[in-house]
């Protein structure tokens, strides 16, 4: 198990949740795959599956930086199993709490299990202006609207266009890409997922990621999201981002999504 200190960016702070600064699953998925990275150079970072985000790791208002804890094991297959935690000090005893986890495969990277549907949403369509999204359906600060102009909904999913902001790339963004376009198709699955259910849907894992493409900051893509299933409690999705071109950058698969506390 690894300790480490998370910088804590300016931008973090318009990241929240009932008022509470809380770190993107964009930003775990981040600081695992760099960590396994590091220790498993063999691995394809850009492939994961079976993630999972089990609690908000919460940031205090004006901290600069953010203890946290990384455990990698080699499981029998030869995946990488990368685990958040976090230790919380008690009167009595310190606790270890689990935030996040997700696997790589020790296998390469297979991209045509990983199909994004490209034909176009049927009518009725729906149309959500941007800022109302961020004012009204995904509050959060300007930092996080990542999505741009006009969101189109429709039964078959959702569609738009998506800008990374011009931040600096560093580390492990080299194979994975700016975090924003994710988090940003991750919005527009929530305000998707907002028309069947009375809950603000957020993500709480996935079952596959493929990087193709990594998204580069100050670029715009395009955001596809398709309904997989939908249940009174939770939401099933498809997510994909591609560039102008429609050429895909990355793929999610069995994004998982539902209420949290």
């Amino acid at each position: 198990m690894t300790q480490i200190d998370i910088p804590i960016q300016p931008w973090f702070k318009d990241h929240r949740f009932n008022g509470r600064i809380v770190l993107p699953a964009v930003e775990t998925l981040l600081l695992l795959a760099a960590e396994v990275h590091k220790k498993y150079p063999e691995i394809d970072v850009q492939v994961m599956e079976d993630a999972r985000f089990l609690r908000f790791l919460e940031i205090p208002q004006d901290s600069t930086s953010l203890e946290v804890l990384v455990n990698c094991s080699r499981m029998k297959d030869g995946s990488i199993q990368a685990r958040l935690l976090s230790r919380v000090q008690f009167k009595a005893m310190a606790r270890i709490l689990e935030h996040g986890e997700v696997r790589f495969p020790a296998i390469q990277k297979n991209c045509s299990d990983s199909v994004i549907h490209l034909e176009p949403l049927e009518e009725p369509v729906t149309k959500i202006d941007a800022n109302r999204i961020y004012r009204e359906l995904v509050p959060f600060g300007p930092a996080y609207h990542t999505l741009q102009e006009i969101l189109f909904l429709s039964a078959q999913g959702a569609s738009g266009t998506l800008k990374a902001p011009a931040l600096p790339e560093t580390g492990i963004m080299e194979q994975l890409g700016s975090p924003f376009p994710l988090d940003g198709v991750l919005h527009a699955a929530c305000v998707h997922g907002q028309q069947f259910v009375d809950f603000i849907p957020f993500p709480v894992g996935f079952k596959r990621r493929v990087i193709r493409n990594p998204t580069r900051p100050g670029r715009e893509y395009l955001a596809r999201v398709v309904p997989v299933s939908t249940a009174d409690d939770h939401l099933v999705y498809d997510l994909g981002i591609l560039d102008k071109d429609k050429k895909v950058c990355e793929t999610v698969t069995g994004v998982r999504m539902r209420k949290v506390e």
